[in-house]
């Protein structure tokens, strides 16, 4: 059997002694790797007569596809409705603290802000800084979508927006009418019969121990737990720690692990990163350690319609995963099968 190491082609990598989250089920496989795709091992040993070039074993570890966050505002003192000249590196700079969070790619969000703003933000990003590994902007990416949230609307409202193209419901239970036996609002859409044939609604939730409470949490999974999109809608406080930072056109304070509009208790958004906020659904509404992943990846890659090269670890993906140990900590960090960051303690 030949190795067929050549100047031709990319070195084929196999990750061995791990667990592949791929079909709904943590699988004791190896994963392949080659070119930034994952390979069907069967294929290059019958078809191809190769074998790996380099192993690198996994200790145990669980390989799950890269998160992706579709509702982050900023982060590490980046705010992205803020137009400046150089937001192709802040985008770049968020992107690159990010990978430690297990983020491997995401969509910049911009708040709520006077219409001059959005225009202005667009024409200072160019197009390099959407290019980006890992940021998936309006030139990489389909667009979101119409969305349903931050509204009063009661759930015909909602019912009908759906039936004219929405499919996302901006952080599920913030800033909209409270559930209501005899109108549930927009929250009504979990288990709603109204919605198109083959229509699928998505959901985000702020799973940071403070947005929601663990039995919304769990209300919402029991539900729906298919359209479940685990966001961190982060701040660019992110990663600062306490004091008072900006986001957009307001003031905001950050006190321990929560975020309030400054001067008041109202929440703004999130400092919580990818990786606690799967840790904490996981233990808040005691689902798989499967599903808690899939929430972060397989789900919003579906949202996007990416779910064929993002989110997945099936063969012919991209190859973004993230090595986690059992607890869900982040080990290390893959884009295009290239490590891009790593714990500390893994380099031992």
């Amino acid at each position: 059997m030949r190795n067929g190491k050549g100047a031709a082609r990319a070195p084929v990598l196999q990750f061995t002694n791990c667990r592949i989250l791929r079909g709904r089920r943590l699988l004791r496989e190896d994963l392949w790797v080659r070119g930034g795709r994952i390979l069907d091992p069967e294929r290059l040993f019958f078809e191809e007569r190769l074998v790996a070039d380099e192993q690198r074993d996994c200790g145990g570890c669980i390989l799950a596809p890269g998160f992706i966050d579709v509702q982050i505002n900023g982060g590490f003192g980046v705010d992205f409705s803020q137009a400046t000249e150089d937001v192709g590196s802040g985008v770049a700079l968020v992107a690159r603290k990010i990978l430690s969070h297990g983020v491997t790619s995401f969509c910049p969000t911009l708040v709520t802000s006077p219409p001059e703003v959005y225009h202005k933000v667009r024409g200072c990003v160019p197009p390099r800084a959407w290019a980006h590994p890992g940021v998936l902007g309006q030139v990489q990416s389909p667009s979101l979508g119409p969305h349903a949230g931050h509204s009063v609307a009661d759930l015909r409202a909602a019912e009908e927006a759906v039936q004219s193209g929405a499919t996302f419901i901006t952080h599920l239970f913030n800033a909209m009418l409270p559930f209501h036996h005899r109108d549930p609002g927009i929250v009504g859409l979990l288990t709603s019969d109204k919605l198109p044939p083959g229509r699928h609604i998505f959901y985000g939730m702020i799973s940071d121990g403070t947005h929601t409470n663990p039995a919304a949490l769990r209300i919402a999974h029991r539900a729906h737990p298919q359209g479940l999109v685990l966001v961190t809608d982060a701040v660019p406080a992110l990663g600062l720690g306490n004091g008072r930072h900006t986001l957009g056109q307001q003031e905001v304070e950050v006190d321990g692990l929560t975020a309030y509009v400054a001067g008041t208790k109202t929440l703004s958004g999130s400092i919580a990163p990818m990786d606690v906020c799967v840790r904490h659904f996981l233990q808040a509404t005691g689902c798989s350690v499967e599903s808690a992943l899939e929430a972060a990846s397989l789900h919003p890659a579906q949202l996007l319609g990416l779910e064929k090269r993002k989110g997945t670890l099936d063969f012919g993906a991209d190859a973004d995963f993230v090595v986690l140990d059992d607890s869900l900590h982040i080990r290390a960090t893959y884009i295009s099968g290239e490590l891009v960051w790593q714990a500390e303690e893994a380099k031992q």
